[in-house]
């Protein structure tokens, strides 16, 4: 075929067609129409069909409604795989069989013209012409793998009837098609085969058919921005189904067990590790199983002694984890050969999630409490590479229990904190950190200790680079050591996992002040980790004040006792002093700024 065919149809013409057969594939997200749009979707058609609710007033040649674009390949199966639309067409073809549910039961001889159109767009016929109504053979296939209803949807199309106690979406839609259709027949009943019709011959779809996967959804991306994009993990879900399915190689016969199969090797476990990511993983943008991936992929290419800092993209990966980076990529590569996606690499994935699972939960019967501080001084790291080296030393490390030696995970933790917190001071952005962390990921891989040693500092030039560093609140480098500080104190408990903090200016930020300077004023010496919900109330207090707030003597209109903050230090001053002044900003900066500096020379990152 033509790389690229974009055409124009009726729904008639589209579903008519005996080659249209559609095919939402397992990697799609499961239907998720509510009433809501079904009910726009029904009153717009309505509209148009039949204007100011007079049928006569149509043009039949000239009046058309367009319904959007769908996007699709076709595949192997000669079907045409849905990359953009389903929610649409699934929501037509659930309207399509409402009405024909409503044909079936009437017995006037000009009816069967149109009934026999909307069984041509539901079912497929065979090569004699007779329609074949069984679930097997419908004009729009669901293979979702996470879709645990789409069996409403296939008896729905099969059988025209759903269960009473049924409460999927299709079934609720369907309701809610055979309750309009109805309504519109007591109401309107001159209207009832106009709309119908002008549904198959005057609605307009615009398909684009491309040549492969990648082009289909390189075109979804540059046209659509309405709805979800499939995420690369989207991708990845469908290859590893393909993978178990031909692990089984059952015949057709053994069908039922093939699904058993991979319910139980695949499906299941896929569920709960979507389950976990979600619940770990925040992410602006994509699927949060996506960060899965990534975290795994710098392991495969650790392996692979990759330390190339230009990375091609994880779909590219994973299709061929030797490939080297590429700026021109071909988007009519085909996307068949992903030897890595096999069962080693489904249990590793797996494995790292639940490491994550754990480290973020702050778990304490899996890590020791100083692994638990510098893991929750990493989650304010200012960038997330460092989840990518601790994902190969823990891949690389593990015993059989898929454990790791507490203290050297330890010193591994403080060895990366104290190189990436400086580097992010001397050399800010995450492009110029890549180049020693890859290297290190290497050496770790190798079974080499990370040492650094090509990117050591030099003491003096990283003094003055920090004393002079402007750490103001929009830095994420100012938050990642202020919680260094916090968490070293070893008189400082661990927060809960959900523990929000903000940053507080222990001399007040609008305290009029002749002698500060607004550089000593947004140093770290006047800066402090504090939870938000004390943060919002002691902001803006003299610190006399502020102390009450700090210690939980604070109570709230309603006399309730407000608990106090868990940061040792801020609980060890307001014991100490009556007043933070200038002074006590400069000492403590100092005493921050030092302190770092002799944990860079303690973890031999200093030259």
């Amino acid at each position: 075929m033509a790389e690229l065919q974009v055409s124009r149809k009726t729904i008639r013409e589209l579903f008519e067609n005996e080659k249209s057969v559609f095919l939402v594939p397992e990697y799609q997200r499961p239907y998720s129409w509510t009433k809501a749009e079904c009910s726009t979707l029904w009153e717009d058609l309505f509209a148009f069909a039949i204007p100011d609710f007079d049928y006569s007033k149509f043009d039949k040649n000239n009046d058309e409604y367009f319904l959007g674009p769908i996007v699709t390949f076709l595949n192997n199966e000669e079907k045409l795989e849905i990359i953009d639309g389903q929610q649409r067409l699934t929501s037509l073809m659930l309207l399509l069989r409402a009405f024909y549910n409503k044909y079936e039961k009437m017995k006037d001889p000009k009816t069967l013209a149109t009934k026999g159109i909307i069984e041509r767009c539901i079912w497929e016929s065979d090569e004699f012409g007779n329609i074949c109504t069984d679930q097997n053979s419908l004009k729009l296939e669901s293979t979702i793998i996470t879709d645990e209803d789409k069996s409403d949807f296939f008896e729905i199309m099969k059988t025209g009837k759903i269960k009473e106690e049924s409460s999927s979406l299709y079934a609720k839609n369907y309701r809610f098609f055979l309750d309009k259709i109805e309504k519109l027949v007591i109401n309107y009943p001159d209207c009832f085969s106009y709309l119908s019709a002008r549904l198959l011959n005057n609605c307009v779809i615009l398909p684009i058919e491309t040549e492969s996967q990648d082009k289909a959804m390189y075109i979804f991306s540059t046209l659509n921005d309405r709805g979800l994009q499939l995420s690369d993990s989207d991708i990845f879900k469908s290859k590893f189904y393909k993978y178990y399915m031909k692990k089984f190689d059952s015949e057709k016969k053994d069908r039922k067990k093939r699904e058993e199969f991979i319910e139980n090797n695949f499906s299941k476990k896929w569920k709960n590790l979507e389950e976990i990511c979600n619940s770990i993983f925040r992410v602006s943008k994509g699927n949060p199983m996506d960060e899965l991936f990534i975290r795994y992929m710098y392991y495969e290419r650790a392996k692979r002694g990759i330390k190339d800092t230009t990375t091609i993209s994880l779909r590219k990966f994973y299709e061929n984890p030797n490939r080297k980076a590429n700026k021109l990529e071909n988007l009519n590569t085909s996307y068949e050969n992903y030897a890595i996606l096999n069962d080693q690499t489904f249990s590793n994935l797996i494995i790292l999630a639940n490491f994550w699972k754990d480290a973020y939960a702050l778990n304490n019967t899996r890590f020791s409490i100083d692994v638990l501080r510098k893991l929750f001084i990493l989650k304010h790291a200012p960038n997330n590479l460092w989840t990518g080296i601790t994902s190969v030393y823990f891949m690389t490390n593990k015993d059989a229990n898929h454990e790791l030696d507490n203290e050297k995970f330890c010193s591994f933790l403080e060895k990366i904190t104290a190189f990436i917190f400086a580097y992010a001071v001397l050399r800010p952005g995450v492009n110029a950190l890549r180049t020693p962390i890859y290297t290190e990921m290497v050496k770790i891989i190798n079974g080499t200790q990370v040492d650094f040693f090509d990117f050591r500092f030099e003491i003096e030039n990283t003094k003055n680079m920090f004393f002079n560093f402007s750490f103001d609140n929009l830095k994420p480098t100012t938050k990642a050591l202020l919680t260094w500080w916090a968490f070293c104190d070893e008189n400082q408990d661990l927060p809960n996992e959900d523990q929000e903090y903000q940053i507080e200016h222990i001399f007040a930020n609008n305290r009029p002040s002749d002698n500060l300077s607004e550089k000593d004023r947004e140093s770290l010496g006047n800066k402090s980790l504090l939870e938000k919900r004390i943060n919002i109330r002691a902001s803006d207090y003299r610190f006399c004040d502020k102390k009450k707030y700090y210690r939980g003597e604070y109570k709230n209109k309603n006399g309730k006792q407000q608990e106090k903050t868990n940061i040792a230090e801020l609980l060890q001053l307001s014991e100490e002093k009556d007043d933070f002044t200038e002074k006590d900003i400069a000492e403590r900066n100092e005493k921050i700024i030092n302190s770092f500096i002799d944990h860079l020379r303690n973890n031999g990152l200093t030259k």
